[in-house]
């Protein structure tokens, strides 16, 4: 059974909300993050990308560049275009991109449960990337950019997220992505109980996207723990910030592939090594509509890909996983490519950018094939997570992305 906590949200006035909310810290590089916080000097983005107010020459690990970040959210702050609340509450975050809507509850959730794998994982982390998190949460005390999790639907929360949301919104705003942000203050003390109860009563909750801000916010709630002799549990340090959303609301769009070279194969030979494995069929459709299919584009056509009978395990929740077919049948053997997370010949493109994205690094000569992926489901996902192992490397691309800045939680 999970934990889940109201806090003392920092946040935006309800006025300043649009202005201060901002992307994510990984979507946008140092540069694209200057011309925003040029044309908005109260983006939230000088808190998570804090290199904007400093030289571009200077090493964006460096210790001024943490530094800034803690100034630039004090400054927030002190000037009153975040105010934290006097008490502790939860929040509801919905956000709308297109048809498509999701509903997320806002709150802390413990270190422990995810150190008890009571929070579950798919993915492995990197130590460099952990650690520019645990540096970000220790110069700011604080944590400003929440993790995103998921979990079973529980009609009783449904219910009472209904009920909450038929309320006035505290914030709600379209960013200029088109992507629609509201949030709703859960202040009511029977309702803070009840979701308390609720999530008491769930047994695991899913990391979909944020699995390096989860493990640092454990790391920081470890160090913290055995520096403080008079540790009690109930610290603020103890939790960490999430977003939770139920599995129905979650749209996992394809993470697709891009190849600079053929490995030293002309394309016949390339296609003739390929059909060792896979079906192929000419003019398919630049996106795959089912599971098990994968689109192929090759000299200027789409090429559908249907893996053999017998060329995977069927019931292993991991080698099954399309991305897997893809690279112990193909990447790896025909082109060469072991280890897809070192490999500089490869390239993962978003889904958002869609399958033109694709056909124009091919055409443009500078790679040679690309590959369209139908999306991961969350039950992979979740069968993944619960066999204890990690999905095969960009695998599922989340949208929309939580804006950071929303709710800050000050540790």
């Amino acid at each position: 059974m999970v934990i889940m906590r109201p806090f003392r949200g920092l946040r935006p006035t309800n006025e300043m909300a649009e202005a201060v909310a901002s992307p994510p810290y990984d979507v946008l590089d140092s540069d694209e993050a200057r011309v925003i916080v040029q044309k908005n000097p109260n983006s939230f983005l000088r808190v998570v990308k804090p290199e904007v107010d400093l030289p571009p020459s200077l090493d964006v690990h460096a210790d001024e560049v943490y530094d800034q970040g803690a100034q630039n959210l004090a400054r927030l702050e002190t000037d009153g275009v975040m105010v934290q609340d006097e008490l502790p509450m939860f929040y509801i975050y919905k956000q709308v991109m297109g048809e498509h809507q999701q509903y997320g509850l806002v709150g802390c959730v413990a270190a422990t449960d995810y150190e008890n794998d009571r929070i579950k994982k798919h993915e492995f982390t990197r130590p460099d990337k952990e650690n520019d998190r645990i540096r970000h949460i220790q110069t700011q005390n604080a944590q400003c950019g929440p993790v995103f999790l998921t979990y079973h639907d529980d009609e009783a929360f449904n219910t009472l997220q209904e009920k909450i949301c038929a309320n006035t919104p505290a914030v709600d705003f379209v960013a200029e992505d088109g992507i629609g942000h509201t949030l709703w203050v859960v202040d009511a003390a029977a309702d803070i109980q009840s979701i308390q109860n609720i999530f008491g009563g769930v047994d695991h909750l899913y990391v979909a996207d944020g699995h390096h801000r989860s493990a640092s916010g454990t790391i920081i709630a470890q160090r913290k723990r055995e520096e403080n002799p008079d540790h009690t549990g109930n610290e603020e340090y103890n939790y960490f910030l999430a977003v939770s959303f139920p599995k129905s609301h979650m749209l996992i769009q394809p993470y697709n592939r891009a190849v600079e070279d053929l490995n030293g194969l002309s394309p016949q030979e390339f296609l003739a090594k390929v059909g060792e494995k896979f079906e192929i069929s000419e003019s398919a459709n630049p996106s795959p509509q089912s599971l098990k299919h994968i689109s192929m584009y090759l000299n200027g056509k789409w090429l559908g890909l249907t893996p053999i009978a017998g060329s995977y395990p069927v019931d292993d929740p991991v080698k099954s996983i399309d991305a897997s077919i893809l690279q112990e049948n193909l990447l790896s053997p025909v082109l060469g490519i072991h280890d897809p997370r070192t490999d500089n010949r490869i390239k993962f493109v978003g889904g958002i950018r869609g399958t033109q994205e694709l056909e124009k690094l091919v055409n443009s000569g500078k790679f040679q094939v690309a590959f369209s992926m139908y999306p991961v489901s969350m039950d992979q996902l979740m069968a993944v997570a619960d066999s204890g192992n990690v999905m095969p490397p960009k695998c599922t691309w989340f949208e929309p992305k939580l804006r950071s800045g929303m709710v800050v939680h000050k540790l």
